[in-house]
């Protein structure tokens, strides 16, 4: 049973969060409200009681009784660490559980793949937090609880001293004001990239591969407050799956109008994007730039092709005959952003926890073909692109839940020095 209490409502969860985004391992999966009417829950957590943090072929654990080293598939580690799911009976999509990222990366744990490219940055592949305590908001309902489940004594102690923190915004405090202090500078020139573009297309004319998702790391030296820059990013490009992650690795600011998964009561839902068109200045040019998408073969044969391989990628873990698409080809229009975006839904059940043993899981791969695929865009890319899939697992019901947000927007900041930012994995390959 979890411990549930009612807080007053705000509608900017970021002034609650904000007197705890300095501590180690804060998340918050931020909605984007008021910015943005297209999300629903804020959630956000601080001082997990167990991390797992991956880096190649070992994972650290550590919690209150210290910390160990294991060679295990990591996903196996992160089930046996949640134990058993309590009974949700909140009736709200977390109330403790599992909060972090898991990179791209990550898949060469569970499939072999070449490994050319410089880590340029130097994070683990897999940063995760058990978090016991929440703040949970539903903008929808206009109310707000705090949420554990007690498996940390701790929760129970400090309980009234978090009902008083977050029963009220958190006193400012100045901080550094983040700011770029050099130019923006790529990881190739334009000579560079046509050149690696032209490969990209004789691959797939060849037979090679049929999907390279292609993309250049920009760079920036940086200074300054990670959570200020958060702030700032969230009001100038508010998006319902928007996430500020803080570790002791880095921070990961992240904005994306796109859900990747979601798994809730063994219901598997995918929702890709491919295509866009800007905003226009008045109702009928934004009719007209929706009709022009709608009736775009280039847009519909991307959408198409990410179907199909989502469809395929379920159905290795899902029931057999359960994979479904409702929707194909809807024009979504978000009114607090600069795009229409084709959308899609493809939905399954699941046959698996979300955390099983993944040689037969979800292929999270930005790249699709057989390993000689894999060797060429290998031999392409010369700095690994770090994108990360923020997770959320509520573990406290029969069937457990999780989400991922594709991190179609993101940065990374590393202690100090740079600012890097990128499409993720599953953007589409660029165009000259």
């Amino acid at each position: 049973m979890c411990l549930l209490t009612e807080l007053p409502y705000r509608p900017d969860s970021s002034q609650l969060f904000a007197g705890i985004a300095q501590r180690p391992w804060a998340v918050f999966l931020d909605s984007g409200r008021p910015y943005s009417q297209a999300g629903r829950y804020d959630v956000f957590a601080a001082d997990p009681y167990l991390t797992l943090c991956t880096r190649g072929l070992f994972t650290e654990i550590r919690d209150g009784d210290g910390v160990r080293r294991s060679s295990s598939d990591p996903l196996r580690l992160l089930r046996e660490a949640l134990g058993e799911p309590i009974v949700n009976d909140t009736g709200l999509p977390f109330c403790g559980g599992a909060l972090g990222w898991l990179s791209y990366d990550l898949g060469r744990r569970f499939e072999r793949l070449p490994s050319c490219a410089r880590d340029a940055e130097d994070l683990p592949e897999m940063a995760i937090g058990l978090f016991d305590w929440a703040v949970v908001v539903d903008h929808q309902m206009r109310r707000s609880w705090l949420v554990g489940q007690g498996r940390d004594p701790r929760t129970r102690r400090r309980w009234w001293s978090l009902l008083r923190q977050f029963g009220r915004p958190a006193q400012s405090v100045v901080r550094r004001p983040f700011r770029v202090t050099g130019p923006v500078r790529s990881n190739m020139d334009r000579r560079q990239y046509d050149a690696a573009f032209a490969r990209i297309a004789r691959y797939i004319r060849d037979g090679d591969c049929y999907q390279v998702n292609f993309a250049q790391r920009f760079t920036a030296p940086a200074e300054g407050d990670g959570w200020s820059a958060y702030l700032r990013l969230r009001e100038l490009n508010p998006a319902p799956f928007s996430a500020f992650v803080n570790t002791p690795y880095g921070q990961a600011l992240s904005s994306s109008p796109e859900r990747f998964l979601s798994l809730v009561n063994g219901h598997v839902e995918t929702k890709p994007i491919k295509g866009t068109r800007p905003r226009a200045d008045t109702p009928e040019g934004d009719s007209a730039m929706a009709a022009e998408l709608a009736g775009s073969r280039k847009d519909q044969a991307e959408n198409l092709m990410i179907v199909d391989l989502l469809r395929n990628d379920i159905g290795r873990t899902c029931r057999i005959g359960s994979v479904r698409v409702p929707k194909l080809f809807d024009v979504e229009s978000y009114e607090e952003y600069v795009d229409i975006q084709i959308e899609t839904a493809v939905r399954a059940l699941a046959s698996k926890h979300p955390y099983d043993d993944p040689s037969d899981e979800l292929e999270v791969l930005s790249l699709r073909g057989d390993r000689r695929a894999h060797r060429h865009v290998a031999s392409i890319c010369r700095v690994r692109l770090r994108a990360c899939l923020v997770t959320s697992t509520a573990h406290c019901s029969p069937t457990p839940s999780s989400s991922l947000p594709t991190a179609s927007s993101s940065s990374t900041m590393t202690a100090g020095s740079s600012t890097q930012t990128g499409r993720s994995a599953i953007s589409s390959v660029p165009t000259t």
